[in-house]
C-alpha cells in the first residue's frame, strides 16, 4: 500500500530554517507527482508546492515563494522541503503528498498523505 513518511519538523526560531524530508513507497515514485501541504490550527489545508516526476518542474505558491524549495532524490524516493526565513505564520501541521500518474498540476488531484510533521516557528 502507499505510504508516506515525513519528518524533519520542529520548533525554530523567526528568520531559520527547516529541511522537511517525505519517503514514499507502495507506487512507482518516477510516475508520481509529489507535493507538500500544510495545516495551521483552525484553518484549512492549503497546498504549499507541486514537484514534477521528472523534477524538472516544480511551483510554490506565492506566499513562500523565494522561501520554501521543493526538491526530490527519486533514487531515495524522498521528496525534500527547505523552508528559510520561516515566520511565525508558517506554523502549522505539514503533510506529504502523491498524485500518481500525475495527471495534472492541480493540488486537488493528491489523494495519498502522510502523517504529518509540525512545525512551529517562535517569534
Amino acid at each position: 500500500q502507499v505510504q508516506l513518511v515525513e519528518s524533519g519538523g520542529g520548533e525554530v526560531q523567526t528568520g531559520g530554517s527547516l529541511r522537511l524530508s517525505c519517503v514514499g513507497s507502495g507506487f512507482t515514485y518516477s510516475d508520481a507527482c509529489m507535493g507538500w501541504f500544510r495545516q495551521a490550527a483552525g484553518k484549512e489545508r492549503e497546498g504549499i508546492a507541486i514537484i514534477g516526476s521528472d523534477s524538472s518542474s516544480t511551483y510554490v505558491v506565492d506566499n513562500v515563494k523565494g522561501r520554501f524549495t521543493i526538491s526530490q532524490d527519486r533514487l531515495k524516493k524522498t521528496v525534500y522541503l527547505q523552508m528559510n526565513a520561516l515566520k511565525p505564520e508558517d506554523s502549522a501541521m505539514y503533510y506529504c503528498a502523491a498524485n500518481l500518474g500525475c495527471s495534472s498540476w492541480s493540488f486537488r488531484e493528491f489523494s495519498y498523505w502522510g502523517q504529518g510533521t509540525q512545525v512551529t516557528v517562535s517569534s
